[in-house]
């Protein structure tokens, strides 16, 4: 025991508890209550008992005692390891060894701490929970007791602290009074240099923080702006009388800037490049369509290869040259050529802004020659419609022909459908092939490709047919004959079971490609464009015009007829030759392909015409249901289709138009066209104007009687092929010849346009609550020099937009008066307002209101027209790659051309060399 209780004090001065708790639990030295988790409690414990006991005698000697059980006692020195169980007279006790018996007490208090705590731990709720009523039963004892003696004691405690609050305010107020009459000097200096300090830490503060939240405060500044911006935008685009405050921050957006410049240059040249090339691809179609005709006379021997190979190298002149024509300007001309073009621009701006001429003019010519009259001036005259102004114009165009056409032509509607009505075919020619083409295509490519794709769809409805494919297969599996007789009739046919079923599936599969046809072409009313709806719309109303007891129904049958049959149908059933999809000169469609569009076309055809199955066609009576379910969509199809605005509204464009325009109107047309359509008009002026004060007659006459070719010719080397240089497209810059002069103020309109103009000027250069205000008001020296940089300004763009390059030709009648100055230009603007005024155009009551608001619609058509510019550039490229890829098409059609005429000759030279063998 005492070698153990040696060891535990050596352990404690090494400060190893490991090795003390392996001691501690020595049954040698019978220690009670050791617990392992106070081992290192302790070590400290025992460390300070050992520091406590060694201060008290003397260390060193190494004698220690310890008790026995029995109560003997036993003297031990743990460094001789000598023993005595009575104390020798040499034995000196040393103090900083520890017994057994303290050791125990020590461990015996650290544990009972350490169980003491856990005890705690595990009643650690009850004991919060009773130190917490007590102390709340404390608590309450002590505030009853407080409240009791406040009850009692209020009025005087108050009185008290009372008297005491004023005796003590009363002292500090004096002497802080006699202080600062002592010292007022001072303390005026002081409160100064303290508000400076005060305001100087408060600038400084403010300043930092915006300087740490300036991207912050960045932010906010710009959408308070933005916000008053939008405010501001807001009641330009939808006040009823926007302030002309804030008409005068949008003012600027009237100017014709370089970038309108270059985007109407831009546009300009795509338009000349896409009318150039579809007038190619028209060309080359024709002469691809007549090499087909030529090879199938050529197999038929009618022909001779001759005429086959003469025919093919025209195509390989197409090829090696990529348009069919040579663009030329008027620079190119001679003087005198270019003086008789001048009078042609006065010519053709009259037929192409005043649509009655040419709608004579169409149903004067023999039907034959209309289609090529369509194609090659009156696209040619519009452009093809390739912008809002053109397109405008052309509907104008057409809408006065087909209410020409209803008037006079058709004696009942039926006619429109079972004849073939020449302004009908005209509208529908140009809006699938032109215009309306990618629309079209839009509209069916995915149906057509899923049903091309498709390679389980296999619809065949007709008996005989189905019958004699039932047989041969049935022959064709067994090796043997089945015994059917191969011709059958309908009735014969419907008798087998196997084929009814074939049909019945063909049926359902038929009902199922239908459906899905029906249900996007309804829910794409959007993509059919606009020209082919307002056309649908002038048919519906000239037909009501002239047959105003016809019901409802049987006129919608008449624009359904339009709108699907004529419009739509055609490109189900034939898509490759509608450009619907994509297809090469060698790969076209199957028979079964083209089977399946037929089918589906039909029973569309069907549901549109409200017409049903019966006679030969009684099995599929089943469909009928169907199709008298789908046209009542159909009805209410077409009758949406209708339902559109006037052009006016949708491209706002009126008679005006043209003098507010960027640049004047150009269009590109060969000289063979100029002089066919000057023959055209000497022939039928007399029913196109019968009037003979007509403006036609007038400009027919400056023209002389004669077209001629040669004079806009000019000099024609003799080696040059003078049929190719008429078919040479020039470009006529068309102008109107009875414009209103510069400085005639007879005519109100005119008047209004150049009044806007000028009061623009005056309102960007001069702020005013109103425009009464700014009038009268004279203008300072610097608003005058702002309005003359202002001018200067507009000069430098419309020199740079009309120099050589640009080739453009700028408005000019309606800018000249804004070159006055600023205080000449407001006395002019003051005429023209009383002059207004007496014609009721605008009231001085309301400060001339009215012509704020003209100027206010003209900035938002400014940013509709700039946005359908941008629009229209992305079209006419779109149509441009269409044209394009169309011609690689026709390129790849050539190509193949080519490769057969070759082996045409390679076999005839083979078989000649074979006969001179021979001979």
């Amino acid at each position: 025991m005492s070698v153990v209780v040696a060891a535990v004090n050596i352990a404690v001065d090494d400060a190893d508890t490991q090795n003390l708790l392996n001691l501690l639990t020595n049954p040698d030295v019978a220690l009670c209550s050791v617990t392992p988790e106070c081992g290192s409690i302790y070590l400290v414990q025992l460390q300070e008992a050992k520091n406590d006991k060694t201060g008290a005698g003397d260390t060193g000697s190494g004698w220690m005692m310890n008790k026995a059980k029995e109560g003997h006692k036993f003297y031990f020195n743990i460094n001789t390891m000598e023993y005595a169980w009575e104390r020798p007279e040499t034995v000196v006790k040393d103090h900083s060894l520890l017994t057994r018996e303290e050791i125990q007490k020590v461990v015996t208090a650290v544990t009972a701490e350490h169980d003491r705590e856990l005890l705690f731990k595990s009643n650690e709720p009850i004991i919060v929970k009773l130190q917490a009523r007590i102390r709340g039963y404390q608590a309450r004892e002590a505030f009853n007791n407080r409240m009791n003696f406040m009850k009692t004691q209020l009025p005087a405690i108050v009185q008290i602290q009372a008297w005491y609050r004023g005796q003590r305010q009363h002292k500090k107020y004096r002497q802080r009074l006699g202080e600062l009459k002592e010292n007022e000097d001072s303390a005026i200096k002081i409160q100064a240099q303290v508000r400076m300090y005060l305001a100087r830490q408060k600038y400084k503060e403010r300043q930092k923080y915006y300087k740490a939240n300036e991207p912050q405060i960045v932010k906010i500044q710009a959408a308070w702006r933005s916000n008053m911006a939008r405010h501001d935008y807001m009641q330009l685009m939808h006040a009823e009388n926007p302030p002309i405050s804030v008409v005068r921050k949008f003012v600027h957006l009237l100017d014709q800037s370089d970038i309108d410049y270059t985007e109407e240059i831009d546009l300009q040249k795509l338009r000349q490049q896409v009318v150039t090339e579809i007038r190619s691809n028209q060309q080359l179609e024709l002469d691809l369509d007549q090499m087909d005709i030529k090879i199938g006379l050529l197999v038929k021997n009618r022909i001779t290869l001759q005429d086959v190979i003469t025919h093919d190298r025209k195509l390989k002149n197409y090829k090696e040259n990529t348009r069919g024509s040579v663009n030329k300007g008027l620079k190119a001309l001679s003087k005198e050529s270019r003086e008789r073009l001048e009078a042609y621009q006065h010519l053709f701006y009259l037929l192409q802004t005043n649509p009655r001429y040419l709608a004579k003019l169409i149903f004067e010519m023999p039907q034959s020659r209309t289609t090529k009259f369509m194609e090659s001036v009156i696209l040619t005259l519009y452009n093809y419609a390739s912008n809002q102004r053109e397109e405008y114009l052309l509907l104008k165009l057409f809408k006065t022909a087909l209410e020409e056409e209803i008037s006079s032509k058709v004696d009942k509607m039926s006619d429109i459908v079972t004849g073939n009505p020449m302004v009908v075919k005209m509208i529908v020619g140009f809006n699938r092939n032109a215009r309306g083409q990618g629309s079209l295509r839009e509209l069916l490519n995915p149906l057509v490709k899923a049903v091309l794709e498709d390679k389980n769809l296999a619809i065949n409805t007709n008996p005989i047919e189905v019958y004699k494919a039932w047989v041969n297969q049935m022959e064709t599996q067994s090796g043997k004959a089945s015994g059917l007789p191969y011709d059958a009739t309908n009735e014969q046919a419907l008798e087998h079971e196997e084929v009814r079923q074939r049909i019945d599936q063909s049926v359902q599969a038929l009902r199922k490609a239908t459906d899905l046809f029906l249900k996007h072409i309804l829910g794409a009313l959007d993509k059919i464009p606009y020209g082919m709806r307002y056309m649908a719309k002038v048919m519906r109303d000239a037909l009501k015009k002239k047959f105003p007891d016809a019901p409802e129904k049987d006129v919608l049958k008449i624009v359904g007829n339009l709108i699907y049959y004529r419009y739509i149908n055609s490109a189900i059933v034939a898509p490759d030759a509608f450009d619907i999809i994509d297809v090469t000169a060698n790969k076209g469609l199957t028979t079964d392909q083209r089977r399946n569009l037929g089918s589906v076309a039909k029973i569309l055809q069907f549901a549109a015409s409200n017409k049903g199955f019966g006679g030969d066609s009684a099995h599929l009576a089943s469909m009928n249901s169907y199709i008298r379910e789908a046209h009542e969509k159909f009805k209410k199809y077409f009758k949406e289709a209708c339902d559109v605005e006037e052009p006016d509204v949708v491209f706002n464009i009126d008679q005006y138009t043209d003098v507010t325009m960027v640049t004047k109107p150009v269009i590109f047309i060969s000289i063979r066209e100029i002089v066919d359509t000057h023959q055209l008009l000497l022939d039928h002026q007399d029913a196109l104007a019968p009037d003979h004060s007509d403006l036609l007659h007038e400009l027919l006459e400056d023209l002389g009687d004669t077209p001629d070719s040669d004079i806009l010719l000019g000099d024609v080397d003799e080696t040059s092929n003078k049929t190719q240089l008429e078919k040479s497209e020039i470009t006529l810059t068309l102008s109107n010849k009875y414009e209103v002069p510069e400085g005639d103020q007879t005519d109100i309109n005119n008047m209004v346009i150049r009044t806007k103009r000028m009061v623009v000027d005056v309102i960007r250069c001069q702020p005013g609550e109103n425009l009464t205000q700014i009038l009268n008001t004279p203008a300072t020296d610097e608003q005058e020099e702002e309005h003359a940089a202002l001018v200067k300004k507009r000069d430098k763009v419309d020199k740079r937009a009309t120099d050589k390059e640009a080739n453009l030709v700028r408005q000019q009648s309606v800018m000249s008066e804004t070159r006055l100055a600023l205080s000449t230009m407001k006395t002019k603007v003051k005429k023209n307002l009383h002059a207004l005024v007496l014609a009721g155009v605008v009231s001085h009551k309301d400060h001339y209101q009215a012509i704020v608001n003209m100027i206010v619609q003209d900035i938002r058509n400014q940013r509709r027209y700039r946005q359908r510019r941008k629009q229209e550039m992305i079209r006419i490229r779109d149509t441009f790659q269409s044209l394009s890829t169309k011609r690689a098409f026709f390129e790849e059609q050539i190509d193949y051309y080519n490769r057969y005429v070759k082996t045409c000759l390679d076999n005839l030279r083979t078989k000649g060399k074979k006969n001179s063998q021979a001979f």
